[in-house]
């Protein structure tokens, strides 16, 4: 592949990962939604429906396009899997994997009306993807 298709490649994953994020960052603010309004009903059904659409339509295929153009491009150049800074990224990607697994999951408990999490524990678990995001960019830029 030239050097422009993998370019083309990179900025596909950085749309791709950016799309994820935007999901990552607000899943759990509408967990903290759903637990302040366990007790009512239409609001809870409503919030249902936004966080099975978030990971659905959003989250899944984001994260899909996100791990697959980052494939292709370590298929492209694998001499990165040597680098140091990407086995700390590829590091945060498996935590982020495990936070989007998460999230799933949680969501199927509280649309079975089982509240796993309080609300200060959705406020605290929202912080993960920013941690996450400052390490794999400071690895990717930074390359320490």
């Amino acid at each position: 592949m030239s050097a422009n298709g993998y370019l083309w490649l990179k900025a596909w994953h950085v749309i791709a990962v950016v799309a994820w994020y935007a999901g990552l960052f607000y899943i759990f603010r509408l967990y903290v939604y759903h637990v302040q309004n366990r007790a009512n009903c239409d609001i809870t059904a409503m919030l249902e429906i936004m966080e099975r659409r978030l990971m659905r339509a959003i989250m899944l295929p984001a994260m899909f396009l996100a791990v697959g153009l980052g494939i292709a491009m370590l298929v492209q150049q694998p001499t990165l899997l040597q680098q140091p800074w990407m086995h700390l990224k590829l590091g945060g990607i498996m935590l982020l994997l495990g936070y989007h697994g998460f999230a799933s999951w949680v969501r199927k408990k509280f649309a079975a009306g089982e509240y796993v999490l309080s609300e200060k524990a959705c406020r605290w678990i929202n912080e993960v993807p920013t941690i996450l995001l400052f390490i794999i960019v400071i690895a990717v830029i930074v390359r320490p």
